[in-house]
């Protein structure tokens, strides 16, 4: 059985094959250069999309910290970090009043959908049939 050997890279290294691919650089080109698997740069890439270079850490996964659950007097404290969770309860507020706002949307849309779909179905079968003109011969059944 053979084993693998894990190699383990830096935060810096890690950060700065990703922001190379996201500036636009052949994600294969840069696997064959540093001898890693493209699987792996994509999987920095998507991480740090997601969490920034804190999704690129080595050790576990990343943390991520609700500002609104933070300690007053942890490292976040001060009031850098005040207006940061003020501005970022405001935000979540504002995101979830357009989230009610298009859910909202969605059901008006599918009750006038409907309601369209039905005037059309009552049209439809108001409508008269096209009358013979005088000259055609009437069918026998």
């Amino acid at each position: 059985m053979s084993q693998r050997k894990v190699r383990v890279h830096s935060l810096e290294f890690k950060t700065s094959l990703v922001r190379r691919v996201l500036a636009g650089e052949s994600v294969l080109v840069l696997a064959k250069e540093f001898a890693i698997r493209r699987k792996l740069l994509y999987e920095w890439k998507a991480r740090y999309k997601q969490f920034g270079e804190a999704g690129l850490r080595s050790v576990g996964r990343p943390r991520i910290i609700d500002p609104g659950l933070a300690s007053a007097s942890g490292p976040g404290s001060g009031p850098d970090s005040d207006s940061a969770r003020s501005h970022l309860r405001a935000a979540r507020k504002r995101i979830d009043e357009l989230e009610r706002k298009v859910g909202q949307q969605e059901v008006e849309l599918d009750f006038f959908g409907e309601a369209l779909r039905r005037i059309r179905a009552v049209k439809d079968a108001e409508k008269p049939s096209a009358p013979l003109s005088p000259s055609e011969p009437r069918k026998a059944n």
